[in-house]
């Protein structure tokens, strides 16, 4: 099977799987990248061995529309981690796919891993779905992978669990029989959409408990929580805690030893031991 992929690194084990199974890359779309928190280089390196044409502008039905020209219409689009809804691709491909890092219906969305790690999910998985045209994330299910998540999960590796369970969808089910599943795909039904996480979803609230604290930082690690000590706001990578009986009002700066800091939380202590006053997403920008 010929195949399209629209995408960036993140989910970038679906070309690779695709590939390992027999299947011919034609093209690559992709969008521009920070380098910190979003990747190309990896699918842009490949496209080039291959010598694929790439493109980081959004599709249009005139990309498609050329596609189907050269390679007629026995060919697929495959999505995984592409921002714009594509429309257009019916007719002009035989099948459009979505790989999405949930468990469909649950958690639509742009990025819905900082959530799955914050709200203290004990399952969560990747669903490979029909593309849909009218709204994200809502197509016929393909296939599914469902796996545990721990008590310490951490978005680190709930990423990790999402990759690999993403390439295993291609090398399997997709690849291997894509025509039954298109066939077969089951209708999502009513479902959740989780939008972009922003600047309030990821500061830590020192009111609350010590562990729901700690859950928040391991949700978003090295992408960042935000921590605000009196007029000051830090960005914190790295934390543990503890609970403790204690007077101190939270949020109350309770001890300094060189780069740690412990703060009050409601039912405990919060050090903070990997933070910044500089966000990473700035950091690469002091200077210019």
């Amino acid at each position: 099977m010929k195949f399209a992929f629209a995408g960036i690194d993140f989910l970038g084990g679906v070309f690779d799987g695709l590939v390992e199974a027999g299947w011919t890359p034609i093209k690559l779309f992709t969008r521009p990248c920070d380098g910190l928190y979003d990747h190309n280089e990896t699918v842009v390196a490949q496209a080039r061995q291959r010598r694929l044409p790439m493109q980081l502008s959004r599709i249009t039905v005139g990309d498609l529309e050329a596609l189907a020209q050269a390679h007629g219409r026995d060919w697929a689009l495959v999505v995984a981690g592409y921002p714009w809804l594509i429309r257009g691709w019916q007719g002009l491909a035989a099948y459009g796919v979505n790989f999405h890092p949930s468990p469909l219906p649950t958690g639509r969305g742009p990025y819905p891993l900082f959530k799955a790690v914050a709200d203290g999910h004990t399952e969560w998985g990747v669903t490979a779905h029909v593309l849909a045209e009218e709204g994200f994330d809502t197509g016929g299910i393909l296939a599914q992978e469902r796996f545990a998540l721990s008590d310490r999960e951490t978005h680190e590796s709930l990423l990790t669990k999402c990759q690999l369970a993403a390439r295993r969808l291609a090398t399997g089910p997709i690849a291997r029989d894509l025509p039954a599943h298109w066939r077969n795909a089951q209708p999502q039904g009513e479902g959740s959409y989780w939008p972009r996480a922003t600047d309030a979803d990821r500061t830590l609230d020192f009111r609350g408990d010590v562990d729901a604290i700690l859950r928040r930082v391991r949700a978003f690690g090295t992408i960042e929580t935000i921590a605000r000590l009196g007029d000051n706001r830090i960005y914190v990578a790295a934390a543990e805690g503890w609970r403790e009986a204690h007077r101190h009002k939270p949020g109350t700066v309770i001890h300094r030893y060189r780069r740690q800091i412990v703060v009050a939380a409601r039912d405990g202590f919060i050090q903070l031991n990997r933070w910044s006053p500089v966000a990473v997403t700035e950091a690469g920008h002091l200077g210019r």
